[in-house]
């Protein structure tokens, strides 16, 4: 079955890996897998983007009754980005991770986070998604120990802190949808919660859902565990969370917040304007503040987290529309940024600004790998970021909302202050202690160079066809502007 494929390629391959972990071909089987994934989520995409939502029926129990896994264009999309983060961020991993990691069951766990990963985007019932978040959290809770010392240990507590709370609330607000419809299918509470948002229990329920899925996330006020936890364990690890963990959080908010409650509700749009404003400030703000590459990616990531959620707040097919081409945009700009970060601290024995330098001496061609995803990530046209930025102040300008508008143009301007200090401690000011004739030529492993130059091919394939990617992202916005298609898929045409 081909919605199952993603979920039980990736949980199969974890099972596998953690029995051949000290097989060197365990690597290998690794990345394939991971390639494989790409296909699935390409045969999914292209399956719904050309004949519309599709769903199955685990155990041959009709819907509402059993387990639903549904795709739409969203969803399809959704695991073709997690398959080519996978794959690149695995590849990387097969140079930088040490083979006493590796025998820990690093590819293992990459590969259990990942199935609850595609798990997460194809679900069709609520309770499976807190079930699916649950297998993310406990695998990440490993990648994040896994090999570490105090520091990865320190941030892997905050992150699980947090998320730990958020899994409570998740539960409650699940209680409370259970108890006021009798269902969890995602499909048939859409149907029979309709006019019901003003009942105590279903705004309860929504509210609980809501800083459930704003905890995963990392909107404000609960954002405080990523900067904390994403810069301590191995650069491959912190790509693939920036790419997958948080986007399953914004994901869940885009789904439920159109198909289950009403994403008009005046509440319900108020708090996510706020906490993505909030978000956006308070993000960008922290990572100009910092002085270490990866805690500055860690706050960028916070900040546009806030951009993604305020495509829902404003609610509009083209905010809608903006927030998922922002998917499309910053997971491969953010992987390849974090990924050169990587490579950078391994050149040069630090992370931090004021002890990296001269790269630009031995190696020109990293730094103009590094330009890509940066002058992307701060939108400079006509590479992608400058498209995802635009159609999102043109929807918060066109929505009355220029205040938010302003938001995220400022933000952008704090974007090239910070990403341009990495620039230049990276490149252009001299090393610490280190004459430049000294610095040798660097030649880093093809494998640690090849995912950066694959992920900038895709930023610059979105940069140069940006018309074709904001089509794809309105036909996912507009399933979430009018869930019929998938309510009569899912429910089969009750």
């Amino acid at each position: 079955m081909l919605l199952a494929a993603p979920i039980l390629l990736p949980l199969g391959t974890a099972i596998i890996l953690f029995l051949l972990r000290h097989h060197p071909v365990h690597k290998l089987l690794s990345v394939l897998s991971a390639g494989v994934l790409i296909i699935l989520g390409g045969t999914i995409l292209a399956e719904t983007a050309a004949n519309g939502p599709m769903s199955a029926q685990m155990g041959g129990w009709a819907a509402p009754y059993g387990i639903t896994l549904a795709a739409d264009t969203l969803s399809g999309a959704m695991v073709l980005i997690a398959g080519i983060a996978t794959f690149t961020a695995l590849m990387f991993a097969t140079v930088e991770v040490d083979k006493p990691t590796e025998a820990l069951g690093f590819h293992a766990l990459c590969h259990a986070m990942v199935g609850g990963v595609c798990g997460a985007f194809l679900t069709g019932d609520l309770f499976n998604l807190y079930v699916w978040f649950e297998v993310m959290l406990i695998s990440s809770f490993g990648l994040l120990v896994v090999g570490g010392g105090r520091r990865q240990m320190d941030g892997a507590m905050k992150y699980v802190a947090l998320n730990l709370v958020g899994t409570i609330a998740f539960l409650t607000g699940v209680g409370l949808l259970y108890g006021t419809a009798g269902t969890l299918n995602m499909a048939d509470l859409g149907v029979k919660l309709q006019g019901r948002m003003d009942e105590t229990a279903v705004m309860g329920a929504a509210g609980m859902l809501l800083f459930a899925f704003a905890a995963k996330a990392a909107l404000f006020p609960v954002f405080f565990w990523l900067p904390a936890s994403y810069h301590t364990p191995a650069a491959a690890t912190s790509a693939l969370f920036s790419a997958l963990l948080t986007k399953v959080g914004v994901y869940s908010l885009l789904r439920v917040f159109t198909l289950i409650f009403d994403p008009g509700n005046e509440v319900i749009s108020t708090a996510l304007l706020i906490a993505a404003g909030f978000t956006i400030v308070l993000g960008a703000m922290g990572a100009a503040a910092e002085g270490e590459m990866r805690r500055i990616f860690s706050f960028h990531i916070v900040s546009q987290i806030g951009v993604m959620t305020l495509g829902l707040a404003i609610g509009t097919e083209l905010a809608l529309s903006g927030a998922v081409f922002y998917f499309f945009h910053h997971i491969p700009a953010m992987m390849g940024l974090i990924l050169l970060g990587g490579l950078i601290g391994r050149e040069c024995g630090s992370e931090r600004l004021d002890r990296i330098g001269g790269l630009w001496t031995a190696a020109p061609w990293l730094g103009i790998l590094f330009l890509i995803p940066m002058l992307s990530l701060i939108g400079v046209p006509p590479l992608s970021g400058f498209w995802a930025k635009f159609f999102m102040i043109r929807a918060s300008f066109e929505a009355g909302d220029y205040l938010l508008g302003a938001l995220i143009l400022m933000a952008s301007v704090l974007t090239f202050f910070y990403l341009g200090r990495v620039f230049v401690a990276a490149f252009w000011q001299p090393r610490p202690g280190v004459e430049a004739e000294a610095i040798p030529a660097c030649y880093p492993h093809r494998l640690l160079v090849l995912p950066v130059m694959l992920l900038a091919a895709v930023t610059l394939g979105i940069s140069l066809s940006p018309d074709n990617f904001f089509a794809l992202a309105g036909d996912a916005a507009g399933g979430l502007r009018d869930p019929i298609p998938y309510l009569r898929t899912v429910l089969g045409g009750s």
